[in-house]
């Protein structure tokens, strides 16, 4: 965090609240879909990230809370979502909705391997996300098995 940001009233004000979230303070040009920013007087001054938020790429928020709940957050599923159809988009040139088939089958497989299934109405989310129905998500799933 900025020094210019860390004895901001703001964030002294909101404190003992992020601490009882076990949520973390990020510099405003770290903000990542999901963090909440903290906006003063129209700047925003930093942002809150929640620890469930914070799961490292690869790992499942549900593997980091150490169980599959199905109670996380829509916001989070998108953000999963995101980083995957960044990752594979990126390699393509073109969004999810726009690839082939077989890259569709790829991202569904790796959204399973990174725990995107462990949220609710995953399979209606991912399939809206790349195009498909939600029948044809869970034929790629089978596929991938």
């Amino acid at each position: 965090m900025a020094e210019s940001a860390a004895g901001h009233p703001l964030l002294e004000a909101v404190a003992p609240l992020l601490a009882r979230l076990d949520a973390e303070v990020v510099e405003p040009a770290k903000l990542r879909k999901g963090d909440v920013p903290l906006v003063w007087e129209g700047e925003t001054v930093a942002g809150v990230r929640l620890a469930s938020a914070d799961a490292p790429s690869g790992t499942s928020k549900a593997e980091s809370s150490g169980a599959a709940s199905g109670t996380e957050s829509a916001g989070d599923l998108a953000a999963l979502i995101d980083e995957v159809a960044a990752e594979i988009a990126g390699e393509r040139g073109l969004p999810l909705a726009d690839l082939s088939r077989a890259d569709k089958q790829r991202a569904v497989r790796v959204l399973e391997e990174r725990g995107a299934f462990a949220y609710r109405r995953s399979a209606e989310t991912i399939a809206e996300a790349i195009g498909v129905s939600r029948f044809t998500v869970y034929n790629y799933l089978n596929r991938s098995r």
